[in-house]
């Protein structure tokens, strides 16, 4: 999602006159600007999945390389003692053996200089700590950042409940993104789960920032100014309300239709977005002018929420993605359909020809944000077709 990012970047500076987007590496964006930019980016980025401070960069031989520059930094200007840590390396290519024992050294750093200059030392805490160090190794540089984030900034601080592997909030906002939707344009999700991107899109209609239910590790830095912080939120103004409705979802499942509407309710959504049960087979345009369906569909045992558990789960997955296609087809001429799925022989089993494929990583595993016209006159040409006896 790095160009969506960037993207995305360029739109929040607009706000600044420091914050500045540099280049795009893989997984990240490179940008700069002050304290406050870094404020801008958790509160308003709706994709980024963490705002890093780099804090030094580095060649290095040996761990002892990458101990000597972390001892150098002056974490007391950031932090005190009585914070609790948590150290994170990740490597391309690094000659070193062991990232449990480079991920030691970092930590032995901090803890070193601290306890020189204090004689107190900040603990550990993996789950919950107040700062989050980061090291980054290629073959030859160390990259040393602190977290200005805390938690991932997908934790929008709504989500209570969740269904069976729910999307991430960011990846959710960067399939809208790279959907090319933008709010008011009708949207539909036909199989909303727990109503993610739902969520993300309401939020985004009514002006509600991603990071607006939550609070972020630079809260705790030394010397942050919590009036001018308050200032920054303060100033969001909220989008009006619309009249009509735009965005639409619909489930199999009862009780993920109610989740949706709850999850809604608790991300503080003020206008109405209509939520039916229904199979994804059997539903309609919810409107007349045609939009973006966007959809995250079900695989494996999800599809057969109410099928024949004597029925074998391919079988079962073809016969209600052809159901599916012939639904799209007769349905939704002028429409826009995305399909984000693992499943890569999606179109086959569509019997449709995507117009465009974005790859993207649901964590570890390969997805894929296919893109199908549903142009009008598919519903002719499929009764055009000789009947089969």
């Amino acid at each position: 999602m790095e160009a969506a990012l960037a993207e995305e970047i360029g739109e929040i500076a607009a706000q600044s006159t420091t914050l500045k987007v540099h280049n795009q590496v893989p997984g990240g964006v490179h940008c700069s600007g002050t304290m406050q930019d870094a404020w801008l980016l958790n509160l308003h980025s709706r994709i980024a999945s963490r705002v890093l401070m780099r804090m030094a960069q580095r060649s290095y031989t040996t761990e002892n390389d990458i101990y000597d520059l972390v001892l150098e930094q002056t974490w007391e200007d950031w932090f005190g003692p009585d914070h609790t840590i948590r150290v994170d390396v990740t490597a391309v290519k690094s000659p070193l053996r062991s990232l449990e024992f480079t991920t030691l050294k970092i930590k032995d750093a901090i803890c070193d200089r601290f306890r020189d200059q204090y004689d107190k030392r900040p603990s550990v805490n993996t789950r919950e700590p107040d700062m989050r160090i980061v090291g980054f190794l290629d073959a030859r540089n160390f990259i040393v950042y602190l977290d200005t984030s805390g938690e991932a900034l997908f934790k929008r601080g709504w989500r209570e409940e969740t269904g069976d592997a729910p999307l991430r909030e960011n990846l959710a906002a960067g399939l809208l993104r790279v959907s090319g939707w933008k709010p008011g344009v009708p949207l539909f999700d036909p199989m909303c789960g727990s109503g993610t991107i739902l969520v993300e899109a309401a939020q985004m209609l009514q002006g509600i920032p991603s990071g607006a239910r939550r609070s972020f590790a630079f809260e705790k830095f030394a010397d942050h100014d919590r009036q001018a912080w308050a200032a920054m939120k303060a100033a969001v103004k909220p989008n009006v309300l619309p009249q009509e409705p735009t965005i639409f979802g619909s489930d199999i499942s009862g009780d993920m239709v109610e989740m949706t509407r709850h999850n809604l309710k608790i991300a503080g959504i003020l206008f109405d977005v209509p939520l039916k049960q229904i199979e994804a087979q059997h539903v309609s345009a919810p409107t007349t002018a045609p939009g973006i369906l966007l959809t995250n569909p079900p695989y494996g045992e999800r599809i057969g929420v109410r099928g024949d558990s004597t029925v074998p789960q391919d079988d079962m997955a073809a016969g209600f993605y052809a159901a599916f296609s012939t639904t799209l087809k007769q349905r939704f001429a002028g429409w826009t359909a995305y399909l984000f799925t693992a499943d890569l022989g999606l179109p086959k089993m569509l019997r449709l020809k995507e117009s465009r494929k974005t790859p993207f990583f649901n964590g570890a595993l390969e997805c894929r944000l296919f893109r199908f016209d549903m142009v009008a006159g598919f519903n002719r040409r499929e009764e055009a077709k000789p009947k089969q006896d």
